[in-house]
């Protein structure tokens, strides 16, 4: 086999284990151009100049995996508590992840200038979690790659900051006080739901007679208007409101806490083993970020003890990278429709989409007593998780379930836009019904 032909295949390999996720997204749904399907068929000589080739490849997957230009900033408004990785996602400043690090990978990292900041063990998953600082004067950037370089077995990743898949702007006003309500335990035999987000305001009308539970992970556990309006969708219940499963316990893991560094992977990895401890089945997380080696492997670890786990895709548009834990294995995608059961423009696209559900031109809790107006895949997804909750507590496989009540939209058949079809067309509540006053969207 000529020395062409190897280059090929190889490049081909490359690219399609880095970056297979994101073909949808880049405009190559059907591999490499220019390069057949089968070994058997690669051409002597290729149709471009391999280092054009490859400088093209290169760059096409470097764009797709661009951080979204919103989040610069957030990176800014941070003070100093936020940088970039690589590809201009917030990452917590001078923070590196050692995902179950072994003794010599630890030895190797100390020996070599780097200071353990705090070390966790999440019993939940099984996992043990080590954050570094780099040694005086090494970039973030180079400190990963040079952790990487000298433990090559070990997992070592940026601390990456996840962002809601929707959130507040308008009209809807300040963030909601704390309630001052007790947590009440569940009652026997209730369906739990769990929620990773902001805190949630258990005093608001829509949660009366709900019982939450709440922890943080990002300090002590604050209400925020995002995590409200979610967790009304989840379980609330109040005249003409209603919830995918009204009256359903709320297992709330605040992750941000007010903090500029909340939402961290860090967190998010202690919210889901709190919520394997709690024996919590159906987790909603409307939350986005990149691909990162610690909430993947949490992921992993609590979709492999039972948890489903329910995420938005986003809505950073349809060309947009695959955004994260939405498109991890195992997790149920959300997207988002309007009124007429259209996705909506700024909703993500791709084979992480499992359902679409209301997400426009609905209510929900808001950060007063009332009720605001809430659109984008953070609040489709948990009328998909709740409906799911309701559905695993009555034994079977729930998934399965669900997409067979599913009303197949767009192309025939599950397809990239709708995924396996619409649900909970019927529990959005129009706004003008409760009197939503203001807007929660991205």
């Amino acid at each position: 086999m000529s020395i062409r032909i190897l280059l090929a295949a190889a490049l081909a390999g490359l690219v399609l284990a880095a970056a297979a996720p994101a073909w949808a997204q880049i405009g190559l749904p059907g591999g490499v151009p220019g390069l057949p399907s089968l070994p058997g068929q690669l051409p002597d000589r290729l149709p471009v100049d391999p280092g054009r080739l490859q400088n093209g490849l290169r760059d096409r997957i470097d764009g797709a995996l661009q951080a979204p230009s919103r989040l610069r900033d957030l990176i800014r408004r941070s003070d100093g508590a936020l940088e970039a990785d690589p590809y201009g996602w917030p990452v917590a400043r001078a923070e590196i992840v050692g995902v179950d690090p072994s003794p010599a990978g630890r030895r190797i990292a100390l020996d070599a200038g780097f200071t353990i900041v705090r070390e966790t063990r999440l019993d939940g998953l099984e996992l043990a979690v080590v954050v570094l600082a780099p040694p005086p004067g090494l970039s973030l950037r180079g400190a990963v790659e040079r952790l990487r370089e000298l433990d090559p077995d070990g997992i070592w990743e940026f601390n990456h900051v996840y962002s809601p898949a929707g959130a507040l702007t308008g009209e809807a006003g300040p963030p909601p006080p704390a309630s001052g309500a007790p947590a009440s335990p569940p009652r026997a035999g209730a369906i739990r739901v769990g929620l990773i987000d902001t805190g949630v305001n258990a005093g608001h009308p829509a949660l009366a007679g709900v019982a939450v539970r709440q922890r943080g992970f990002a300090g002590p556990d604050r209400p925020g208007a995002h995590g409200t309006a979610v967790a009304s969708l989840l379980s609330g219940r109040s005249g003409g409101f209603s919830g995918a499963a009204p009256g359903a316990a709320l297992f709330v893991a605040d992750v941000y806490g007010g903090s500029p560094a909340g939402g961290s992977s860090t967190g998010v990895a202690q919210a889901l083993a709190w919520m394997v401890q709690s024996d919590v089945p159906v987790v909603n997380v409307s939350l986005v970020g990149p691909r990162n080696a610690l909430v993947e492997a949490a992921v992993r670890r609590a979709t492999g003890r039972g948890v489903l786990i329910v995420a938005a895709v986003g809505n950073d548009g349809p060309a947009a990278a695959p955004l994260y834990p939405a498109s991890y294995p195992g997790v149920v995608g959300v997207t988002a429709v309007n009124a007429r059961g259209r996705v909506l423009p700024e909703a993500a696209r791709g084979p992480q989409v499992d359902f679409s559900a209301p997400g426009a031109d609905m209510a929900a809790a808001g950060p007063g007593p009332g009720y605001v107006s809430v659109r984008g895949a953070s609040f489709a997804a948990p009328l998909v998780a709740g409906l799911l909750a309701r559905r695993r507590a009555r034994g079977g496989d729930a998934v399965q379930a669900l997409a067979a009540e599913a009303r197949d939209m767009g192309a025939r058949g599950p397809d990239p836009v709708y995924g396996r079809g619409l649900v909970a067309a019927d529990l959005r509540v129009d706004p003008a019904a409760v009197g939503a006053r203001g807007r929660l969207s991205r």
